[in-house]
């Protein structure tokens, strides 16, 4: 049997998902200045395959071959699987699929494998262009040299990665707000280009904030394709008290003529939660409040250290927000989605 036999029969054996249809409460800002109310959760998924205890973060989801997909950031091992040598040790990517948003299935990982990428990889961010899914997704545990990776695929569970990753990074000689880091991708179509969002932080390495680089659409995505747009400042940076130090984890849908950003204040657990901006070029981006679009749960909720990290998802007329959260400062991470609402003020939670 080979290696790469071997390691899927692994995790798929010891998958230990949490999956299904639930009715769990979140805290939420429902729209602008609207007061507190409760949200319902239409999904909740985990991945115990590699701790034996729920951990995945960082959710992105696409419509692809006839079914939905999500890719998210699976924990380090503890150690190596039994029957397979030299295995990855850093964080990787899962895959897990749905017939209908609510139920989901670990079908995937994808392992660390170039030499950029031998400390872990992370945070992915998928967009469907020309029939194959391109996936861009960080680098990690190299503090201010991570940067953008790319792969593709044409079943969406096994990827071809660019030789020549990463493929982008902002230039601090030139985008001199920024330390050069770029992790948390989001690639979203718009007319001729793919937008690529990312996160990086200032040159001291303590305030994270919000940029954006295009590439033609008809390019390969590679090194060089991709110019930065905000060489002058962040497009989007802390300002708010619950944002502290930190926004990260740009999403992008667009709604008639105006983008939306759906984006994670605070580092992980201060808590981290999420607000929402507007745009109509995708450079300049404006809040639409001043408090969370989404917060963190009460005492004893499953979310009350944070609900982070969104990746908004559209489907049909249907807009779902995925998001990560926990109740124990990150000893475990469980992503869950709800459905929002469009009105012309903006999105609300259902």
């Amino acid at each position: 049997m080979s290696t790469e036999k071997r390691r899927a029969q692994i995790f798929l054996a010891g998958a230990g998902l949490a999956a299904g249809v639930l009715a769990f409460p979140i805290t939420a800002i429902s729209q602008q200045d609207a007061p507190v109310k409760e949200a319902r959760l239409v999904a909740k998924y985990s991945d115990s395959s590699r701790l034996g205890t729920p951990w995945a973060k960082d959710p992105t989801v696409i419509r692809f071959g006839g079914r939905f997909l999500m890719y998210y950031t699976a924990p380090a091992p503890r150690e190596n699987p039994v029957g397979v040598k030299d295995f990855p040790k850093g964080l990787a990517i899962g895959i897990a699929e749905s017939r209908d948003l609510k139920s989901w299935t670990k079908v995937g990982e994808i392992l660390p494998k170039q030499q950029a990428e031998s400390n872990g990889i992370a945070a992915p961010g998928a967009v469907v262009i020309g029939g194959k899914v391109h996936l861009f997704y960080q680098t990690y545990g190299n503090g201010p040299r991570d940067a953008i990776n790319h792969a593709w695929s044409s079943d969406g569970i096994v990827f071809e990665r660019d030789p020549g990753n990463p493929v982008f990074h902002p230039d601090p000689a030139t985008a001199k707000w920024s330390v050069g880091r770029a992790i948390d991708a989001d690639a979203f179509v718009m007319g001729n280009r793919l937008m690529l969002y990312y996160a990086t932080r200032d040159p001291e390495f303590k305030v994270q904030k919000v940029g954006v680089a295009s590439a033609p659409l008809n390019s390969k995505f590679t090194k060089g394709d991709f110019t930065n747009l905000n060489n002058d400042k962040s497009i989007l940076e802390p300002e708010l008290a619950w944002e502290r130090s930190c926004i990260e984890a740009p999403s992008v849908i667009r709604r008639g003529n105006k983008l939306y950003m759906f984006y994670a204040g605070g580092y992980n657990n201060e808590p981290q939660q999420i607000g929402v901006a507007v745009s109509t070029d995708g450079v300049k981006w404006k809040r639409l409040s001043d408090k969370p679009f989404l917060a963190n749960g009460p005492k004893g909720s499953w979310n009350a250290s944070e609900s982070g990290h969104p990746g908004i998802f559209q489907y049909g007329n249907r807009t779902f927000l995925f998001f990560q959260g926990n109740n124990d400062r990150g000893k475990s991470w469980t992503l869950a989605a709800t459905e929002i609402g469009w009105n012309a003020r903006g999105p609300y939670l259902k």
